[in-house]
Parts: C-alpha cells; structure tokens; sequence
C-alpha cells in the first residue's frame, strides 16, 4: 500500500513524490498514501476529472503542484482534498475551472497560484464563480499575474475575508473601476505592478484607505496618464505611505510630461481649469439669447420708425394697386354675366 509509482520518484521519509516530466495523460492511480507533497509537472495531463486525486486515499496531501502541464480543464470535485492547503497551476491553458472543483463543502486551501494560467475569458469567470460562492474562505495568499487580464469581474474578491497576498502584475489592466477590495480587513500586500493603468479614480482610492492592514501597494511600470483626470491619485501618493517606491511612478503621457515623477507634479502642470457646473452653463445661454433677441426686436422696431412715412406711402401704394386690379375683375365679372355685351366683350377682346 506504500508502494511508489514506476513513473515517479517517492520519498517516504520526507512524504513527498515527484512525477516530474515524464509524458504522463492522466493522474498515477497508485500513489502513496503518506503522501503531503505531490509534484506533477511537465506532463501531458489535459484535464482532471471528479475524483482524479481520492481523498480517501490521500487524506494528508497539503500541497500539490500541478503547473507546466496542459490542462484544459479542471471538473467538479477534482480537487476535494480535506488537507490540502496549496495549489499551484500555473503554467497551463485552462479554458474551464468549475465553481466546485474544490466539492461542494467548501476547501481549507490557503494558496493558489494561477500564473499563466487564465488566459481564456471562461476560466477566468469560473474562478471568479468560485471566489464569490465562498468556497475558498481561509485563502491568504492568491496568485493572478502574467494572465493578460484587461479588466476583473465585479465582486470577484468579496468572499476571502483572509486574504493577505494578491498579486495582479504582468496583466494588462486598464482600470479597477469595477473592483471592490471591501471585506479584504487582511490585506496587506496589492501587487498592481507591470500593467496598463492610466489612472485610479477617487473610489479605488478610498477602498485602499479604508483597508486597515494594507501596508504594500505596488504600482510600478503603468502608463500613467498626467492630465487633470490624475490629481487625486497624485494628492493620496503624496500623503499615503502604502505604496512602495512611489518616488519612481512617472508620467508616460502626453509628450510634454513623459518621464516627469508624479510625486512632483502640481496643479499648476496640468493647466486644470476650474469646470463650471452643467446648469450654470445653461442658465448664461439662455439669458444670452434673450439679449440677442430683445436686441434684434429693439433695430427691428427703430427701422420701423425710421421708415414710417415711406413704409406707409408703400402700403398706400399696395392698396391702390389692389384696389385697380380688383375693379378690373369686377368690370370682366359684370361684361360676363349681360348676354347683351357679351358680344361686345368679344370684340372689345378682339
């Protein structure tokens, strides 16, 4: 029953056994029992199914490495492991975790790691399923760097009231809008370095101050984006001491800023102009236009006044000409209606 694997190399003194490269498709049926530490890298594993590690049969595993591998695909209740407390799967190409990878009670797992590992969307919304299902509550330390994410799903952090540890580098985010850190009281390192942020607004902010345990925020090597839109993040820099090596964040746009520190920017750099409020604006248009128009109406009216005489000769004029060509209509109705000049209007025509 303590036998080892003839693709593995096992050492019961130390309880641990290595299945390291050796072209493997599936998971050993026969490892040890004592087992607590089980590598299986650079294999050709592509999926672990329900059950691929027993827990029956391996009620002492605590970590497990399964990284340089090619999974794809990591089913309901492959990793239910009463004891295990770190995982690390870094290195492969999951297209699809399931929200119950870890059984349905729940996982004592304290560390993951998903370094390169994330790089399809539906893995990366599994994951996130998981997390905010509370499956992974005693998690302290988790791993999501070099995945080449652009944005995270909302809430995806608010069900590990343990975590210490989140590192989010070599990504490619562009904001944390939409991220919430509430209910992270333990946090104490942020790894945000190496990725595509422009800016942090007021409520990222705010959440990084509220978290009493937060000590280490990295925000190293982002294109920082210096207008107006960064005076907040460049006020909290100058007060907070949270971030490490703030005094190297510089400015990657626009031309006339590049490589200037932020820490040594002020108001006056940015030519920020004090914005006026939509409903002032409107306000002075229209009291504008009512100006223009009364105004118009005022030249209009003094052309009138100006012109009365020969403005009423013109309108005499009118009148007389109507008055003329009405007459005629009148004389051409009376000829038309007497037979008797009927002919007479004829030749008159004629």
């Amino acid at each position: 029953p303590s036998g080892c694997p003839d693709v593995c190399e096992c050492s019961e003194p130390a309880r641990t056994v290595k299945c390291v490269n050796r072209n493997l498709t599936v998971v050993p049926p026969d490892l040890p029992p004592y087992v607590r530490s089980l590598f299986i890298t650079g294999n050709l594993l592509t999926h672990l199914p329900a059950g691929a590690f027993p827990a029956q049969r391996l009620p002492d595993l605590a970590a497990l490495n399964l990284s340089g591998n090619h999974l794809q695909a990591v089913e309901s209740s492959a990793l239910a492991l009463p004891a295990l407390r770190q995982l690390d799967l870094s290195g492969n190409a999951l297209m699809s975790l399931s929200p119950q990878a870890f059984g349905d009670g729940g996982s004592a797992l304290e560390e993951l790691s998903l370094r390169g590992a994330l790089r399809n969307y539906s893995a990366l919304s599994g994951l996130a399923a998981l997390l905010q299902a509370g499956a992974l509550r005693n998690l302290s330390r988790l791993d999501l760097a070099d995945n080449g994410l652009l944005l995270l799903p909302a809430g995806m952090f608010t069900a590990l009231p343990a975590l210490r540890l989140l590192d989010l580098s070599n990504n490619s985010l562009v904001g944390l809008q939409n991220v919430s850190f509430q209910g992270l009281g333990q946090l104490q390192s942020l790894n945000l370095s190496n990725n595509s942020l422009s800016v942090l607004w007021n409520s990222t902010l705010a959440q990084f101050r509220s978290l009493p345990a937060l000590r280490h925020i990295d925000l190293g090597r982002n294109t920082w984006v210096c207008d107006c839109a960064i005076e907040d993040l460049v006020a909290w820099l100058k007060e907070s001491d949270q971030v490490e090596g703030k005094e190297a964040l510089t400015c990657a746009y626009p031309d006339k800023m590049l490589g200037k520190a932020l820490l040594k920017i002020n108001s006056s750099d940015l030519n920020c102009s004090v914005p006026i409020d939509l409903p002032s604006q409107l306000q002075t248009s229209y009291v504008f236009l009512g100006i223009v128009l009364a105004l118009i109406g005022a030249i209009f009216l003094l052309v009138l006044y100006l012109n009365r005489k020969g403005i009423k000769k013109w309108m005499h004029n009118i009148r007389d000409a109507c008055r003329d060509h009405m007459e005629g209509y009148h004389y051409r109705y009376e000829i038309n209606a007497d037979p008797r000049l009927t002919n007479l209007s004829s030749n008159s025509d004629v």
